[in-house]
């Protein structure tokens, strides 16, 4: 256990702070491998147990519900145990979530799958997410922006891999008596282990007083950033908080509606087949990643606020233009109008934790940052609901599938709207918050 503290993960001095980076990423792109579940819908409803696609789709919901409420509860214990306790605890529970599925998968008992990969694996999505946020954001003080980018990255582009993984896996371990999903969980739970338990080893922490060769921070400070801080317990009482709260959920809701029927939806509207349709997920996986990084990076000049009026603006317009372009049947416009949403999206996530940092410091960011994606958890349930009941209900009513679409992206777009007005509304914290002296982590 003496390894797995946060003393023995304090970084002796001439440690490279770029060693960091790999270690986030190698837990991210694990448990980011949500982000692809949507390969395994259609599969799930065809395992023999009569399970519909409104059913099935709750395994995802509650897994990031559980990610939200996980690092809310657990925020403040990762910041004391540190980045390498948190990231084993996360292999256990997310690993260990799938080891669950792949029995109940065996059994065909969809509580299983709720408990396993929902629950218990949530639970590990929640401790892998905000460890190396917190992590590389006291490493870079000087790009905040960027390091959260890099840190939020591999989450954004855990379907780049997973969802091709999970379609091959079921594809070999297919029979007459099984679709091979149990298999491929199993798999799927000893690879991610690996990979995870290796970015548990390599991670460090900054010594106390640590700052990066030839910087210094600011005594000025652009209007909505501070070099103050605020404690966890004092920010979430904040308008501030709350502000950004809404900020997240409107933009989460409507990104992880597509994101969580992306295979499905594909399919549904341009009739391509599920391989096609998998590998539409994996594609909006690299904007995913990619807009994570590079929004998030534009944010450290633009300024937080900006950017996200860009992402609320932009994205209301292309929503809207989803359904233009199955009426037309353009499908390389399709893919390019929702590449651009989802890297919005994915950029939303990598400058949420940069903004909270701007407004409360980089004490206990880690905490406030768990307590904020709750907001996560709400859209969770939120986003991928609206997608899969109404456009469900619609197929039902003898709307073609093609065209059951268009009704939830008009809303996606009215929900960007509410994050626009939340974010023109956040204003600096007030002074009278900010702790007098900061104490040790």
């Amino acid at each position: 256990m003496t390894f797995l503290s946060r003393d023995a993960t304090v970084a002796k001095p001439g440690f490279s702070r770029w060693m960091v980076p790999p270690a986030a990423i190698a837990v991210h792109m694990c448990i980011g491998e949500v982000y692809g579940f949507s390969v395994f819908n259609v599969p799930l409803t065809q395992a023999g147990a009569g399970w519909t696609i409104p059913q099935v789709g709750w395994i995802y919901s509650i897994a990031l519900c559980m990610l939200g409420l996980s690092a809310a509860v657990f925020g403040k214990w990762v910041e004391r145990s540190g980045p390498r306790k948190t990231m084993a605890a996360s292999c256990a529970c997310f690993c260990g979530g799938l080891l669950i599925s792949a029995v109940g998968m065996k059994l065909k008992m969809l509580w299983l799958l709720y408990l396993g990969y929902g629950f218990t694996g949530g639970i590990g999505l929640g401790l892998g997410y905000i460890a190396p946020v917190s992590t590389l954001i006291k490493w870079f003080p000087d790009r905040p922006g960027m390091a959260t980018g890099m840190a939020i990255m591999g989450f954004g582009g855990g379907a780049l891999i997973g969802a091709p993984l999970g379609v091959k896996l079921m594809e070999h371990f297919k029979s007459v008596t099984s679709p091979g999903i149990a298999e491929a969980f199993v798999v799927m739970a000893v690879l991610y282990a690996v990979s995870m338990l290796f970015g548990a080893c390599i991670v460090r922490v900054p010594a106390e007083g640590w700052k990066p060769d030839g910087w210094e921070p600011k005594e000025h400070v652009r209007p909505m950033m501070t070099n103050a801080n605020v404690a966890a317990d004092v920010a979430w009482k904040t308008p501030q908080f709350w502000c950004l709260w809404v900020v997240l959920c409107m933009n989460v809701s409507a990104g992880i509606g597509i994101l969580g029927q992306a295979s499905k939806m594909c399919s549904d509207m341009f009739g391509v087949s599920a391989a096609v349709g998998g590998g539409f997920a994996g594609l909006l996986s690299i904007f995913n990643m990619g807009g994570r990084f590079v929004w998030s990076s534009v944010s450290d000049y633009t300024g937080r606020k900006a950017v996200y009026c860009i992402y609320f603006v932009l994205g209301a317009l292309l929503y809207c233009a989803v359904p233009w372009t199955q009426k037309i049947q353009n499908k390389a416009l399709f893919v390019a109008v929702t590449a651009i949403i989802i890297s919005m999206y994915g950029g939303g996530f990598a400058t949420v934790p940069a903004y909270l940092r701007d407004m409360f410091g980089t004490f206990q960011v880690g905490a406030i940052h768990g307590r904020l994606i709750t907001s996560w958890s709400v859209a969770a349930l939120l986003g991928p609901s609206l997608v899969n009941y109404i456009s469900t209900a619609r197929i039902e009513a003898g709307v073609p599938k093609a065209e059951a679409y268009g009704f939830t992206m008009y809303l996606m777009a009215g929900l960007l709207m509410i994050g626009l007005i939340c974010n023109l509304l956040v204003r600096p914290v007030d002074p009278k918050h900010h702790l007098a002296t900061t104490p040790k982590a």
